[in-house]
Formats: structure tokens, sequence, C-alpha cells
């Protein structure tokens, strides 16, 4: 498949794309144009896109799409909004446009049900904002809500569900083949889960 990426040149982003071309897919990074591109696969084709703004077009002629993209944690409420909720939608409406065959979101724990008054509030209520517009879209779609990130590259192991520890942790390498694994699996048909790794 030729699958698009938006946060390839993160720190989930990179290790997805490895993970996407070690399965055989054509990965396609969305990246902004002074974007540093230097860790990522040296073969993989560059769309210049900033979700803050987003071209169109950017999902012409892919087979799926992966949002893993975020706005940081040093970014104020107005580019969480811009970036987690309103460039996560705007690419949705792009690949429902471009009839995609799926997108996979990555999203959080806690975007189910957000509490506006935690540290967290405005990320989580701006990626239970996507996911909904995600759901609504008519795509076929995976949501995948993990608990707190590590810098791990993982085992491998993961749990999903209601099994899943809200406290617990989850290796971005583990999240990555998670994401990479959701494109093409019929278990993540329209499917919305939690995830840690153990």
């Amino acid at each position: 498949m030729k699958i698009l990426v938006a946060g390839a040149t993160g720190k989930t982003g990179v290790r997805l794309m490895y993970k996407l071309q070690s399965g055989g897919h054509e990965a396609v990074a969305l990246v902004r144009k002074n974007s540093d591109t230097g860790q990522l696969p040296t073969t993989v084709e560059k769309r210049i896109g900033d979700l803050a703004d987003l071209p169109q077009g950017v999902c012409d002629d892919c087979d799926a799409v992966i949002f893993a993209a975020g706005s940081g944690a040093d970014t104020g409420s107005d580019m969480t909004n811009k970036v987690d909720r309103d460039g996560a939608k705007s690419l949705v409406d792009q690949a429902s446009e471009a009839k995609i065959q799926r997108f996979v979101m990555l999203s959080s724990v806690g975007a189910e049900d957000p509490d506006p008054d935690s540290k967290m509030g405005v990320y989580l209520q701006a990626k239970h904002d996507a996911d909904e517009h995600l759901k609504h879209s008519g795509l076929s779609f995976a949501i995948v809500r993990p608990v707190a990130l590590t810098n791990d590259d993982g085992t491998g192991q993961v749990r999903f569900g209601d099994d899943v520890d809200i406290n617990g942790k989850a290796a971005r390498g583990d999240v990555a083949l998670v994401l990479a694994n959701s494109v093409t699996s019929d278990r993540w048909d329209n499917r919305v889960a939690r995830m840690q790794s153990v």
C-alpha cells in the first residue's frame, strides 16, 4: 500500500516510517517545508504540507493515511487546536475526498472523555474532536489511544482495550508497530482501542 504519514519526522513517526517500509509498503512523509528529514529512510517520498494550513491534494494517489502528528508539549492551546484538531480534521476531509481505504488516527488515552480542567485538557479535547470527526467521516478507520509514551523501542508485546492500565506506559516503538499493523488488519476495522506496552 501507498501510505501517507502525517508526523513522519516525530519520535513515533520515524519509527513508523521504517516499520511501514519493512512491511513492504510505500511510505510517504507529509512534512513542513523546513522540517529536518535526516532521520527518515532515504527512499521515502516527501510531500510538503503544514497541518496548520494544509494544501489540497496531499492524499492524492495514496491508499491509506496515518495521522501520527502532534503540536508538541510546549505549544499553546491555539497551536494545539490548529494541529491536533483542525489539521487532523482537514486531513480526514481530504482523505475522504481521495477515497482513501483506511485512516489511522494516533490519539490518546483520555480522549474518550476529556477533563477540561486537567493539565492535558486542551490537547485531549482536540484529540476527542478529531476522533469524532473521523468516526463520522464515512472512512474505514482505526483509532489508537496509547497511555503515556516513552522513547523506548518496545518489545512488540502490547495490551488493548479495557485491560489497559491508564497509568501504564506505551513504548513509541510498540505504538509505531500497532499503527503499521492497523492499516491492513481486519481486526482494526472501525475500532477504537486503548493500548499499552507490557
